[in-house]
């Protein structure tokens, strides 16, 4: 499996599922329609090297096919869950012989989590001034109300029970250090600041960028709100997620994304979003959403901006 975006990438390079463009490209509307097109003709991945205006990279299209997706997972995570069933079936009552039958399932089981490193590539590099406006976020169409983050994998911790989230809710950029935050009903970081908001408190956000695939999948996976994001992605990259201390505090980053953006959400502060050109086919209107102010953020040695949703139900970056 892939511990890191940059190792699923060379894979699609040694497979030819990927296309670079080098030619200068525009996140204001060009990149998105060149992705339309191609994500229509069942295209390959994109990598975009020159992307105006930042030096970062953007990659997209990544999962637009099931070759894609075997690529990036196999099948393993599908055998798993088989095989446990079959164990649920079959170990009742408990027999020696039986359990020994299963033992596969149990070495698996000792995978799963996270566990703890000195150092990391996240840490390799650090702005020593926030500036949001060097990552390339997209705007997809024209009346969106400006450039987005559609794809961050946004971690969170409960104020009162400290369980942790890993959800995707869409940024849309204000200026070089703010962005909204657009909070899903009934998802677990919206529960997370609700919490803080009745302690009048601000609630600690960090977005990671990239990373395995196999985070980028679980913070969109529909997992009961008690079931860590993090335990399945480490399901899906059969070993353990690595994570790093922050040295400036704060929560712990995970090793191999490309960036991590540290910052809190203030509580009972909102602010205008949108429009937004909704994958439903239609314009979310303008409306308030909790506002992202950003303390800090440390990025990886190379970094990639993966990037979310258009208008015509095909998402930028299609998972499935």
């Amino acid at each position: 499996m892939h511990r890191d975006l940059r190792s699923f990438l060379q894979t699609l390079r040694n497979e030819n599922e990927i296309v670079e463009i080098s030619a200068e490209v525009d996140p204001y509307l060009e990149l998105a329609e060149i992705h339309r097109r191609v994500i229509d003709e069942r295209g390959k991945a994109l990598l975009f090297t020159n992307v105006k205006g930042s030096r970062f990279p953007v990659a997209t299209n990544l999962f637009g096919t099931v070759r894609r997706i075997e690529l990036a997972f196999g099948k393993r995570p599908l055998e798993f869950v088989r095989r446990a069933v079959e164990m649920v079936e079959k170990i009742i009552p408990p027999k020696p012989k039986t359990l020994w039958n299963f033992r596969d399932v149990g070495l698996t089981g000792l995978k799963l989590g996270t566990k703890r490193v000195s150092r990391g590539p996240i840490l390799e590099n650090r702005q020593s001034k926030v500036d949001l406006e060097a990552i390339p976020f997209i705007q997809l169409w024209d009346e969106d109300g400006g450039h987005f983050n559609t794809l961050p994998l946004v971690y969170t911790e409960s104020p009162t029970s400290g369980k942790s989230n890993l959800g995707i809710y869409r940024m849309q950029r204000y200026d070089a250090a703010t962005t909204g935050m657009h909070w899903q009903i009934g998802k677990g970081g919206g529960f997370h600041y609700h919490e803080a908001e009745q302690r009048n408190e601000s609630l600690p956000v960090t977005v990671f960028l990239g990373g395995p695939p196999a985070l980028i999948i679980s913070a969109i996976a529909p997992l009961p709100e008690d079931v860590p994001e993090l335990m399945l992605a480490s399901l899906l990259a059969n070993e353990k997620i690595e994570t790093v201390d922050n040295p400036l505090g704060g929560h712990r980053l995970l090793a191999d994304c490309e960036f991590a953006l540290v910052g809190h959400v203030p509580p009972h502060k909102r602010k205008p979003e949108g429009p937004f050109g909704d994958h439903y086919g239609y314009y979310s209107l303008t409306h308030d959403s909790g506002r992202f102010l950003y303390r800090r953020f440390s990025t990886g040695a190379f970094v990639t901006v993966v990037s979310g949703s258009d208008a015509r139900g095909a998402r930028s970056l299609e998972l499935w």
